[in-house]
């Protein structure tokens, strides 16, 4: 041979070499890269809150010892200080410098602050020693100066939205109050005897605009047996929760002004612990409780098998070392900061996570305030400091129970895996389970599989090992055109047209699932007779489907026919009926027997073709030597072919396995996205992939919402990763196994 030739043949070989691995490689590091970019965006789920000293500065002693509350902006920007005047200080933040002072309740240089009830977005209740209520809010509004470069600019005000006199039954040693602002305006009061009063006033405007006032007074009976140690009410002034210090916490319901209820009397604790401070979870469902032994509780009503709400301990969230003196939520999310012994711990309730402790060092926290979107925390020691704190506490909600595990939502009457990314209402509880996600991918893969598989690999081997060449030539390319219909016209085929058509034969398709089978085997059974006649035997020899065929038509049209009158017969006429009122399965017309139908149609194709060449590229001898010493075709195809080809089909199996994990289009149109786990097949799920594609559109960027999602995409990544190296690990132990025929 001409040495030119082969060393141009050696050149072009060692190239292919070079392209083949430069290429392979470059697959390996494009999905490596991608796995890599989808986890980065997931990564910061799992970081640590931060915290940051943004500035400080020093109050003198004696006016530090005269500040009741403060507050501040929810850009970090002006702060105020109310003192025992009730006069509001407005100041920097950045250095401590003063801007203004207003007196909102008046300058009366005779009344003094007792005390200050801070509630929703900078509501203060002012109550005074002379045993009257005002009402205030605090209000900033942001603003661009054109003059001044556009430059951003915070103004400020103090509104009055209601006020209370002095109760005329004395001089209470405890006060709450709250108002809309509009119509309702609540106060309850706390004697030194130990008993509690409730005033409601109740504003109606009549339709010429004169406006009516109603005051109804009343005096709570208390049920509980220990002294009253903590009180905190709703915003709107319709629920009063009322602890003792022998752990008792009493309901009260005041929505109707004329007659205040006690819903129940609640024993907390079997040890009888006092209870130290009380609150309101954001949204007013659930109880925060803080009590003498620093632990840190919340509580929400759940209905009973006999229908009744009874307040119920859900969370556990981290405590303290000493007794907590006061807790507070925060503004936009289930957060909750607790106090005790001059140290601020924030918690959150769904994840029940420490978040962050707020611990100057040398110093006690004597008040603190969070900013309304809760990004800032501004805090005064009891040296007179005050701190400005820098927070980002990005995703409070997330834990790894939160999105794997059992939570008791609000509301619900046991802990659940659920998804429910979005709500009506700003205060609602995020519900990020991939659980469910997960069991959807996983149940809709599996009935697809069900239906896919054995028809897939039945069909192959029949293609490959009984049906005559020119009919093998006319069924795989036709099969293979399967896999060329977009998954979108099978996912609308699926919903618009086999969904419905489903509905309406329910009963037809169920008797389909028995006469099918009943007369294949019967069939079988009557061929075994008849293919001793001498025409009938040229069908064996690659024609049974025309003996097949007739008679899995026949069956389903009987099945059709006589579908309806056996559904009137044994089911009243209604199938879906029946099967929720015995069972307790709800059909949804978009459910897993569609899904089944429709992925399986996707997945068929990938399935028979790698199935039916691994059988057909076994080597003709192994099945002349079998056919040689006497078994039949089918003994051949189950006792030598199909093991020697086991590889080949295992991993057609596995890629078909990772198609219909991976799928979108026909999840997202035929079935009813309802994160659900139930393994009947009349309802349907929401896998993986089609919630992404339903969620990330309006998921707000780097949200928990949005870095959740493309948490599932890491996770339906390794899922297919896991599945495939599975499916290589054991096709190289069949391989190694049965090669060597």
């Amino acid at each position: 041979m001409n040495p030119a030739f082969l060393k141009k043949v050696k050149r072009n070989d060692r190239l292919a070499r070079w392209v083949i691995t430069i290429g392979g490689m470059a697959i390996i590091f494009s999905v490596i890269f991608i796995l890599i970019l989808i986890a980065r965006v997931s990564l910061p789920l799992f970081l640590s809150p931060e915290k940051a000293l943004r500035a400080d500065f020093q109050l003198e002693q004696a006016q530090a010892q005269q500040v009741a509350t403060l507050g501040v902006d929810e850009y970090l920007e002006t702060g105020y200080l109310v003192d025992r005047t009730g006069r509001f200080d407005f100041f920097t933040v950045a250095d401590g410098s003063p801007l203004d002072s207003v007196a909102p309740a008046g300058e009366d240089t005779q009344r003094r602050l007792l005390t200050v009830d801070s509630y929703g977005r900078l509501n203060h209740a002012l109550i005074w020693d002379d045993g009257s209520i005002s009402i205030v809010q605090v209000k900033f509004f942001p603003f661009f100066d054109a003059q001044n470069n556009n430059q951003r600019s915070i103004r400020h005000r103090v509104e009055v939205l209601g006020e209370f006199p002095a109760p005329e039954s004395g001089m209470p040693v405890r006060s709450l109050a709250r108002s809309d602002g509009e119509e309702r305006q609540v106060r309850v009061d706390l004697f030194a005897d130990g008993h509690l009063q409730a005033t409601l006033q109740q504003r109606e405007e009549s339709f010429l605009g004169d406006v009516e006032v109603t005051e109804e007074t009343h005096t709570l009976s208390r049920k509980s047996a220990g002294a009253v140690t903590a009180l905190t009410m709703s915003h709107n002034g319709n629920q009063l929760y009322i602890a003792t210090d022998a752990g008792e916490i009493e309901r009260w319901d005041l929505s109707d002004s004329e007659d205040p209820v006690l819903l129940e009397v609640v024993h907390a604790f079997a040890d009888q612990r006092k209870i130290t401070a009380l609150d309101l979870v954001f949204g007013d469902v659930s109880l925060i409780v803080g009590d003498a032994r620093g632990e840190l509780t919340t509580w929400f009503p759940v209905r009973d098998e006999e229908g009744v709400w009874k307040l119920t301990r859900i969370h556990q969230l981290p405590g303290h070392n000493a007794a907590i003196d006061y807790v507070s939520p925060t503004l936009h999310d289930k957060s909750v900061l607790s106090r005790a012994d001059g140290r601020v711990q924030i918690s959150h309730m769904t994840s029940e996570r420490l978040l962050l402790t707020i611990d100057p060092p040398g110093e006690k926290i004597a008040t603190y305030a969070l900013s309304t979107r809760g990004n800032g925390l501004i805090t005064l020691s009891e040296s007179g400091r005050v701190d400005s704190w820098e927070l980002d506490i990005p995703h409070p909600e997330i834990s790894a129970k939160t999105l794997f595990g059992k939570v008791w939502y609000e509301g619900y009457a046991e802990p659940s895996w659920s998804w429910q990314s979005s709500s009506g209402t700003d205060d609602y509880e995020p519900k990020l389970s991939l659980t469910p996600l997960i069991f959807g991918t996983l149940k809709g893969t599996f009935y697809a599989m069900l239906f896919a598989l054995p028809l897939a690999i039945f069909g192959a081997i029949y293609t490959s090992q009984f049906a005559r060449p020119r009919f093998k030539g006319i069924i795989k390319p036709a099969v293979e055109v399967m896999a060329a219909i977009p998954t979108v016209i099978i996912g609308f085929l699926a919903a618009l047209w086999l969904a419905p058509l489903i509905e309406r034969s329910l009963g037809s398709l169920f008797l389909s699932m028995i006469l099918v089978p009943a007369a294949l085997m019967i069939s079988i059974a009557l061929w075994q007779a008849a293919r001793k006649i001498d025409p009938l035997k040229r069908v064996e020899r690659g024609f049974e489907f025309l003996a097949v065929a007739p008679v899995l038509v026949m069956a389903v049209a009987i099945a059709s026919v006589l579908g309806s009158g056996v559904e009137s017969w044994l089911f009243a006429g209604d199938l879906k009926q029946w099967l929720f009122t015995e069972t307790g399965n709800r059909y949804d017309q978009r459910n897993c027997i569609i899904i089944a139908f429709a992925m399986g149609f996707a997945v068929i194709p990938i399935i028979f073709t790698i199935a039916e060449d691994s059988l057909s590229n076994v080597p003709p001898s192994l099945r002349a030597a079998s056919l040689a010493l006497g078994a039949s075709r089918w003994q051949t195809v189950w006792r030598v072919i199909l093991p020697s080809a086991s590889p080949g089909i295992f991993a057609g199996t596995m890629i078909g396995f990772g198609r219909a994990v991976g799928e979108t289009m026909i999840v997202l149109m035929a079935t009813g996205n309802t994160a659900i786990m139930d393994l009947s097949i009349f309802n349907g799920m929401r896998p993986l992939s089609a919630n992404i594609a339903v969620e990330i559109p309006e998921a707000p960027v780097d949200g928990s919402l949005y870095r959740t999602l493309f948490l599932s995409a890491v996770i339906l990544f390794v899922m297919t990763f896991v599945v495939n190296t599975i499916a290589e690990v054991v096709r190289q132990r069949l391989r190694a196994k049965y090669g060597r025929f």
